[in-house]
């Protein structure tokens, strides 16, 4: 199954994303991230929060729609509030799309301890959420009833 996280510039949240879901996806799970404006590069304090945390960084980068054009996604995530608005290129098909909002750590202009402490709860909220993911029973889940529990899964 190939899950799409989505965001504005690609250079944070959905970075954050496709990493964590990455690391600890089973076999047969692979994530992607794309942006809808993609910023071109990552910033900076996604890839040291990723790296503290022992989550591979090889392969990140700041990317677009084209990125998965001949593979689309099974199900789309976006993970901010202009993305979940924006309507969703006629190539995703017949994907699965849900919304899991995420406050964006690069807006807190703080001082260290609290960006810190920001994009460190934001991988938190994350890793709750691809667990919860990662333990829902897909055999037995309709397209409604995956839909349900990943609207679910956003409120953790």
């Amino acid at each position: 199954m190939k899950v799409l996280f989505m965001c504005t510039a690609n250079s944070c949240r959905s970075i954050l994303s496709e990493a964590l879901f990455n690391h600890l996806a089973p076999a047969g799970f692979h994530a992607i991230s794309s942006g809808s404006f993609p910023k071109g590069q990552v910033l900076p304090r996604s890839l040291s929060t990723l790296e503290a945390a022992g989550i591979s960084t090889e392969g990140l980068y700041s990317k677009g729609n084209e990125a998965f054009a001949d593979s689309p996604p099974d199900i789309v995530i976006t993970v901010c509030d202009k993305a979940a608005g924006e309507a969703c290129p006629v190539y995703f098909g017949p994907a699965l799309k849900a919304h899991w909002g995420l406050e964006d750590p690069s807006d807190i202009k703080d001082d260290e301890a609290h960006v810190e402490a920001a994009f460190q709860a934001t991988l938190e909220i994350i890793e709750t959420r691809c667990r919860a993911f990662f333990e829902l029973p897909f055999a037995t889940l309709g397209h409604a009833e995956l839909k349900a529990e990943l609207d679910r899964i956003a409120a953790l």
